[in-house]
């Protein structure tokens, strides 16, 4: 969810609750790590579960989707040398609303650059 969206869903149960709180509190929790932030280039920030997950973006709306792939950690710092403390990975794809508007509109879809 994004802030927005937390804000607004807080609204209906605590009307005074004001956009700097939701915010702040976010923050907070990210920075405690108990949630993660999710940042895409165009969009919002968004807020998640702090669970060993993976992400698929759609690159045309933006949209999220959760994946659980198997855990990079070890792979990434034999690779590195590094102690890896965590990772994000974000697989851009085009999500199934997005692929079916596409090919409505100009027939049987053509992936570029992929």
């Amino acid at each position: 969810m994004t802030a927005e969206q937390v804000f607004f869903a807080l609204k209906q149960l605590y009307p005074s609750v004001a956009l700097a709180t939701v915010y702040n509190n976010l923050n907070s929790l990210y920075q405690q790590g108990k949630v993660r932030k999710i940042s895409v280039e165009g969009y919002p920030d968004r807020y998640d579960k702090n669970t060993r997950h993976d992400h698929l973006v759609c690159r045309r709306c933006g949209s999220l989707a959760d994946i659980h792939l198997s855990d990079l950690t070890a792979d990434l710092e034999r690779q590195t040398g590094f102690s890896i403390e965590g990772y994000d990975l974000k697989i851009q794809y085009l999500c199934p609303r997005c692929r079916a508007e596409l090919e409505k509109k100009d027939g049987e879809y053509e992936p570029q650059g992929l």
